[in-house]
């Protein structure tokens, strides 16, 4: 990776950890263009977490020269998708526990910053870069983004959330394995916004590959993909782009 990262995480405890209560169903609307599976995914599965507001800390972090612009992202970010718990991620140890925007980060690319405490004790934060882009990122290694866009994040867990309800059967390949699996017989699925971790759908398939963990940590058999076989077209395309 070799991306020098100057950091800007604040040293002691940031009070934007702190935890207000729960609700039992996420409180505001969800974006437009979430395709209607991943917004049943979210009503079904979400819980809403009530965390302290961005708003409580501008000041705060305006000392310790964090842009207001940033700031202004952060808050929108939390307005949004703040304090949203969905079930585990197939990979990256599930993934954020919560969407919580915190400790704003910059490099010559721009500022950045956490979009939520990991779930398990994984080597890498989950951010939302200069460009909206949700990722990871390991201290002194650099940044990999995932999907363009958190939407593309949270598309990813309804669809393997989908297709592992639907599959027939569900295969995991790992590190060289994946080097033959041929992609002409696959499309890619547009809604997940894929970057580093992107899906296929071949005719009774669909294929999820997830390549980011391996390019943060340099590392590459730790790329994997989950093949889920014996899909029929609801299988293929249910609550989707092009689907029912």
């Amino acid at each position: 990776m070799g991306r020098s990262v100057v950091h800007s995480r604040w040293s002691g405890v940031n009070p934007s950890h702190t935890l207000l209560g729960v609700i039992p169903r996420p409180a505001e609307a969800l974006p437009d263009g979430l395709t209607s599976r991943a917004r049943s995914y979210v009503g079904v599965h979400g819980v809403k977490v009530e965390v302290q507001p961005v708003e409580d800390h501008r000041q705060w972090w305006l000392e310790r020269g964090v842009p207001a612009g940033l700031i202004d992202r952060m808050a929108a970010f939390q307005a949004t998708w703040g304090g949203l718990h969905l079930p585990p991620a197939p990979q990256y140890d599930g993934g954020p526990r919560f969407f919580n925007p915190d400790s704003p980060e910059s490099d010559a690319e721009g500022w950045w910053f956490e979009a939520g405490t990991q779930r398990t004790a994984v080597p890498y934060a989950f951010m939302i870069g200069p460009a909206g882009e949700f990722g990871i990122a390991v201290e002194r290694a650099g940044w990999v983004a995932l999907h363009s866009t958190v939407e593309g994040w949270v598309e990813s867990l309804a669809l393997a959330a989908h297709a592992a309800a639907c599959a027939r059967q569900v295969t995991r390949l790992t590190g060289d394995e994946i080097d033959d699996v041929d992609l002409r017989d696959y499309e890619p699925v547009g809604e997940v916004r894929g970057l580093a971790d992107t899906w296929w759908r071949g005719a009774d398939s669909l294929l999820a590959m997830y390549t980011g963990e391996a390019e943060a940590l340099d590392f590459p058999e730790a790329r994997v993909a989950l093949r889920y076989s014996g899909l029929d077209r609801w299988g293929l395309y249910g609550g989707g782009r092009g689907g029912a």
